[in-house]
């Protein structure tokens, strides 16, 4: 079996020592070759030329950032015959190590926190030949394995990478500091300005901030799992969390819901939708957006579809 592994150097919870340990280990069952990104956007590369050169498996070494590069890359590679389908390409199976700070999707996988132990996981897997087939989402053109975001959390996201620019290491706290701050200065609450639109159905409109899952949970903080909508998953289409005008009552009761881990969120405010094909969000204002924890830019419309099926995961 052919492999490659994408290491991102820069990964947080991972030590030159540990990279070669993990290398050595996969080595064991694989013809493998190793691979590092070099900037953002490099991961995209990597993946694409893994499809074109036929190899069986990718394995990536990073956190959500560079498994989402990897994944764009194996979805988007050319077809094999210029007239042929997206997709009919053979796509490689792909394996994740944890190694950035939260590994979202990763653990959504039920993977272990610890890459070795992750990595322990997949070479047990490999050995039993065991993988599952996972659908992923899209926003436009670009792919996404677990969430996005269009509005507040996205613009909390790019609060939060401005202050890792600036040396702040990432934590529960800088998100918490960056959530009150764009809440409280940096969102205009009182005249929400997105649209949803679903065939076949009447527009929500009015809608101030949109949180998207293919699955669960949306995130972490810390240990806790977040979650908004509960029952997305991979073997479905996507969840869709939406909240109105953000009023301080409202918007604390609905943030409250999403930190228990037992309670559905819910209100006069809340918009819940699940198991959706394709709907499209558009805004009277450009708005924040983001994939996979990842800050995009702003848009102000944007197509999301889900893909079932997509990708066959070792874990």
């Amino acid at each position: 079996m052919r492999a490659v592994l994408v290491v991102n150097p820069k990964a947080t919870t991972t030590s030159e020592r540990s990279r070669d340990i993990l290398v050595r280990a996969l080595r064991s069952e694989v013809d493998l070759t190793v691979e590092y990104t070099r900037r953002r956007g490099h991961g995209v590369a990597l993946g694409r030329a893994a499809v074109l050169d036929g190899v069986d498996l990718v394995v990536t070494l990073g956190g959500d950032g560079t498994v989402n590069e990897v994944v764009n890359g194996l979805m988007t590679a050319p077809p094999a015959d210029p007239g042929a389908p997206p997709g009919s390409r053979p796509l490689p199976g792909l394996a994740v190590v944890p190694g950035g700070s939260t590994n979202v999707f990763a653990r959504a996988l039920g993977m272990p926190r610890e890459w070795s132990d992750g990595a322990g996981v997949i070479l047990e897997a490999l050995r039993a030949g065991r993988s599952r087939a996972i659908g992923l989402g899209r926003a436009d053109d670009r792919y996404f394995t677990f969430c996005a975001g269009f509005g507040l959390d996205a613009a909390v996201i790019r609060r939060v990478e401005r202050a890792r620019y600036h040396g702040r290491r990432s934590s529960p706290a800088l998100y918490v500091t960056a959530l009150v701050q764009q809440f409280l200065v940096g969102t205009e609450r009182r005249h929400p300005s997105i649209m949803l639109e679903r065939p076949g159905e009447e527009p929500a409109e009015d809608l101030a901030t949109v949180l998207i899952q293919n699955t669960s949970p949306w995130t972490y903080f810390g240990d806790r799992e977040l979650n908004p909508n509960p029952r997305a998953s991979f073997d479905l289409g996507l969840d869709l969390l939406a909240m109105r005008r953000l009023h301080v009552p409202s918007a604390t009761r609905t943030v409250t819901q999403v930190l228990s881990q037992h309670a559905d969120p819910h209100g006069k405010q809340v918009v819940r939708l699940h198991d959706l094909d394709e709907f499209t969000l558009v805004a009277r204002r450009p708005q924040a957006f983001q994939l996979d924890g990842d800050y995009l830019g702003e848009r102000e419309k944007v197509r999301f579809t889900s893909v079932p099926e997509a990708l066959r995961v070792i874990c």
